[in-house]
């Protein structure tokens, strides 16, 4: 990743024509929720493996509702949070190699294409609380027929989504510097405005905020109200996502 910010009105040109917009396989990485977010411990305390989670169902709830979405493949060892994610509708993939969120992903990549082995393919970050389902299918759209793209996150240097047409690897580079690594790796990056809800990934109570700002989903909002995170009148009108 460069230290670029995305300008979001700035047009690029499709390299190619839009990859399907159906079917696609999403593959989401979760933690066990022990050690997740845990740059969020001094602003969550203990509640931070609740959020954690909250973040995660809110993803999926959205990511299973956006246009397109053939399935959800989520890759997580957390028993207990499998289960709830399995309960919205997702499929729940053990992550055997345990290495690694790269790792992971290749993992749940290779179960999704034994699912579907002609469907487009993406990861996606599981701490999107504010994901909007029209939004994130105005994201898979824009994907190339061919080869592979990625999103940058809200601050320009990491990856929320990376996709790869039918026929394509993967290929995940994600963590610290993953914009510029997956850019180096090949994949064409997606510049596209009216995709925040897409680019907002929570690890700090800053995100948080900006995650709050553009308004959460269900799960979220309830737990920020009960921890008071909101301002009071933010609490009495609420912030959850339209449908």
């Amino acid at each position: 990743m460069t230290q670029d910010t995305v300008r979001p009105g700035r047009p690029v040109a499709p390299a190619a024509p839009a990859a399907p917009a159906a079917d696609w396989s999403l593959v989401v990485p979760l933690k066990r929720l022990a050690g997740a977010k845990s740059r969020l411990a001094p602003f969550a305390g203990p509640h931070r493996p609740d959020l954690a989670l909250s973040f995660a169902l809110d993803t999926v709830a959205a990511a299973l509702a956006a246009p397109g979405t053939g399935r959800v493949l989520v890759v997580t060892r957390d028993a207990g949070a499998g289960a709830r994610l399995a309960a919205l509708g997702a499929l729940v993939v053990d992550d055997e190699p345990g290495e690694g969120l790269n790792e992971a992903l290749a993992h749940g990549a290779a179960a999704a294409l034994a699912l579907a082995p002609h469907a487009p393919l993406a990861a996606l970050s599981a701490d999107l609380p504010a994901l909007r389902p029209a939004e994130l299918g105005r994201v898979l759209a824009a994907v190339p027929a061919t080869g592979r793209a990625f999103l940058p996150d809200a601050p320009g240097l990491g990856t929320t989504l990376l996709a790869c047409a039918p026929g394509s690897p993967l290929d995940p580079a994600f963590g610290d510097g993953s914009r510029a690594r997956h850019a180096a790796g090949g994949a064409r990056e997606l510049r596209l405005s009216g995709v925040e809800s897409v680019r907002r990934d929570v690890d700090t109570g800053e995100d948080l905020a900006e995650a709050l700002a553009l308004g959460v989903g269900p799960r979220t909002l309830a737990l920020a109200t009960l921890l008071g995170y909101l301002p009071r009148e933010r609490r009495q009108s609420g912030t959850a996502l339209p449908g």
